[in-house]
């Protein structure tokens, strides 16, 4: 289901495992992992807690290094390029969505939309990042700190940031884990909506079962394999 196609990949994922050691000795994280995700379509990565969902995240977006194996992104090996390297590429291409909102708290709703835009000098961050959160319904809060905010506020506020720079790929962790149901519902409709008006590759990591029916496909992890 993940295999290439006529169309472009956008991740690939070659031999990627992660291994750490603990008081026990060496403890596998996950284990070669193999699969290829199409630029434009869903993935969901589901598994119970501790499967090893957002490891593979993390190493996706090149946040951590892998024992062995590699990503490539858009054609690039991530593991072949330095630190900063890598920092450079998840600004140009990357997006990020996470369950605990990762906002600053001392910036505001529009100086955290426009962080990104600003860390690659776009000279329009300003009115970017005003029309993003218009776009979200929070054309009101745009001085509003994230403490003033309630959770469902916040992670659309995680959403213009992260749909600003128009990231050729999305990558989500739990996005609704710390929303109630009705809040987490219309988050994560409004999270495929942004998606789909700009054709970019989401890849997201979730528990639950009727988000991950909402993707084009799904992995599944257990203690760090993939079944199926």
């Amino acid at each position: 289901m993940f295999e290439m196609s006529e169309q472009k990949a956008a991740v690939e994922v070659v031999g990627l495992t992660k291994k750490v050691f603990d008081a026990g000795g060496e403890l596998t994280i996950l284990d070669d992992m193999n699969f290829t995700v199409r630029a434009g379509t869903t993935l969901a990565i589901v598994g119970a807690s501790g499967s090893g969902k957002s490891t593979l995240l993390g190493l996706l977006a090149g946040l951590d290094l892998p024992s062995s194996g590699t990503v490539r992104i858009d054609g690039i090996d991530i593991f072949s390029l330095t630190e900063d390297g890598r920092a450079g590429l998840r600004n140009a291409k990357l997006g990020f969505v996470f369950q605990s909102f990762q906002l600053l708290a001392h910036l505001n709703a529009l100086e955290n939309v426009m962080l990104p835009l600003e860390l690659r000098a776009d000279a329009g961050a300003r009115e970017k990042a005003s029309a993003m959160l218009d776009r979200v319904g929070l054309s009101a809060r745009l001085k509003h700190y994230p403490r003033t905010m309630s959770g469902g506020e916040q992670q659309r506020v995680a959403l213009a940031r992260a749909f600003v720079s128009e990231p050729p790929l999305l990558l989500a962790d739990e996005p609704t884990g710390s929303l109630d149901a009705a809040t987490g519902k219309a988050v994560i409709d409004l999270m495929f909506e942004l998606n789909r008006e700009r054709g970019s590759t989401l890849i997201l990591v979730t528990h639950d079962p009727a988000i991950a029916g909402l993707c084009a496909s799904t992995l599944t992890l257990a203690a760090g394999k993939r079944l199926g």
